[in-house]
């Protein structure tokens, strides 16, 4: 019987984070995926990746270098866009900009979703 891998999906912020500090959860996350470990699975959308260059070329393009050097080693699994019928579906229960992560993480199918935008997804990461 194989081992069950753990599929991580993360937010954009933990990326961003992980490469502008050297300490705190953010940065050991994106450590531990780059271990290359047989059962830890990282993912991430395409639009978290597109959202990720976007802001590192309009506010940190110093960073730029280090996130396409850092990248590979994460070795992430990553979930196409979503269709504009899937984002269609969910207009108006979250906001416009959430929605493809939203999206995103569903279809990853992931086990984990890391994030640090408490203000737009804390509620879903309530547990009751």
């Amino acid at each position: 019987m194989g081992k069950k891998v753990v599929r991580v999906f993360l937010d954009s912020n933990v990326i961003l984070s992980g490469l502008l500090s050297e300490r705190g959860a953010p940065r050991i996350m994106l450590d531990l995926l780059s271990l290359g470990l047989p059962f830890l699975m990282g993912t991430m959308g395409r639009y978290n990746l597109i959202e990720i260059e976007r802001t590192l070329k309009k506010k940190m393009p110093d960073l730029l270098f280090l996130y396409k050097a850092y990248l590979p080693k994460l070795n992430l699994q990553v979930i196409l866009l979503p269709r504009p019928e899937e984002v269609r579906d969910f207009s108006g229960q979250i906001a416009e900009k959430d929605i493809p992560v939203l999206i995103s993480a569903m279809r990853s199918k992931a086990d984990f979703w890391v994030t640090g935008d408490k203000q737009n997804f804390g509620k879903m990461a309530q547990v009751p």
